[in-house]
């Protein structure tokens, strides 16, 4: 049973691949998520630089953003937001600002993580090999649609921060390997095919939470079969992570030369005030601050210029900044009305002013000899 799933998952295309997409000029991706920002301008946000509106996608390559990450659900009946529409309309306003694109497909109707991982509702009741086909079709038809539509993503992420089992394991359960590579491989695969003949040939990211669970979690990928891919995406979040700073650079450097891969953080954030301005409960406060990096406009921009140096320094790709454009609206979540994120966004409190973070943006990130 498992040469046959894996025969599956592994089944190689005789077309020619085309090359990779070009990395940015420099080779440091800078960027962040802007998945809510739609939602958030349809709650009636404004954003502003210097007094004034301003479009978030434009204001981020003006500041030397390179790349916008978007997430992708199944079939989310809880939201308008995050589909293939919006998603699209995402992709359009990033290319349209001069910046490439990283789509991360959770493979779920709800927020996947490093938590639990949740099937989408049409595919639940699939054997391993009924999901791996289902993940490899809707993975080419988005792909092939954005393609179509001259919007191909130059990065994919086969699932969103997949420390449990892939389509239905939470945090601790033991992972069946047998049936996470077959479902990985058929999410690579599908992507590889999607590039082979299309104008943009994707780079493929694997994405882990936390830098304490890379070296285990890509050993066993690596054992399992999972070996074609491109990128390393970990998530650094101080708050939820046993590693300091200088603890992630030495994973970064370990993983590269392990795995041979590149390494991006691909989700970070900080808060620029402890506390935010609505009911809705905000998730990072000062039980998420560092020595040396107040909760403060400036403190969060050093730690987003101190983080990219270490990554840089470690060897890593880059930084991706987890939701800058989740301000405070009268919209409600299933958390609350507002934002639970608003003191760790890039725009200020109140007017939504644009925060002194964009500026890492901007910055020369070149590794430093020891």
């Amino acid at each position: 049973m498992r040469r046959a799933l894996l025969a599956f998952a592994l089944l190689a295309s005789t077309a020619t691949a085309q090359p990779l997409a070009p990395k940015p000029a420099g080779g440091v991706y800078l960027g962040a998520d802007l998945s809510y920002v739609n939602e958030m301008e349809d709650c009636g946000a404004v954003y502003r630089s210097k007094g004034k509106p301003v479009d978030p996608f434009v204001l981020m390559k003006a500041k030397g953003g390179n790349i916008v990450r978007v997430r992708i659900w199944n079939d989310a009946k809880w939201t308008k937001y995050s589909d293939l529409a919006d998603v699209t309309k995402t992709i359009r306003r990033a290319k349209a600002a001069g910046m490439q694109v990283l789509l991360d497909f959770h493979y779920s109707d709800d927020w996947a993580d490093g938590e639990k991982q949740i099937p989408p509702a049409a595919w639940a009741k699939l054997d391993t090999g009924g999901q791996a086909k289902a993940l490899y079709a809707y993975t080419r038809d988005v792909l092939g649609k954005l393609d179509a539509d001259g919007l191909m993503p130059e990065m994919v992420q086969v699932g969103n921060e997949t420390n449990p089992e892939l389509m239905g394991g939470v945090k601790d359960r033991k992972i069946d390997w047998t049936r996470n590579a077959t479902l990985l491989n058929a999410g690579i695969k599908a992507v590889r095919d999607a590039g082979k003949g299309a104008k943009i040939n994707p780079r493929i990211m694997l994405h882990i939470a936390q830098p304490e669970h890379v070296a285990a979690w890509f050993d066993d990928a690596a054992e399992a079969g999972v070996r074609d891919f491109d990128v390393i995406g970990i998530s650094y979040y101080r708050k939820w992570s046993t590693r300091t700073p200088i603890q992630l650079g030495e994973t970064i450097a370990l993983a590269k030369a392990r795995y041979k891969a590149d390494v991006i953080v691909v989700e970070t954030a900080y808060p620029f005030s402890p506390v935010g301005e609505d009911a809705s409960p905000d998730l990072l406060g000062a039980d998420s601050l560092l020595p040396g990096y107040p909760a403060t406009p400036q403190g969060q921009l050093k730690y987003l210029v101190d983080l990219t140096q270490t990554v840089v320094d470690a060897g890593g790709i880059g930084v991706v900044y987890w939701e800058p454009g989740w301000v405070s609206t009268g919209c409600g979540t299933r958390w609350g009305t507002g934002s639970n994120w608003e003191n760790a966004a890039w725009f200020g409190l109140g007017r939504h002013e644009a925060l002194p973070a964009f500026d890492f943006l901007g910055r020369r990130y070149v590794k430093r000899g020891k």
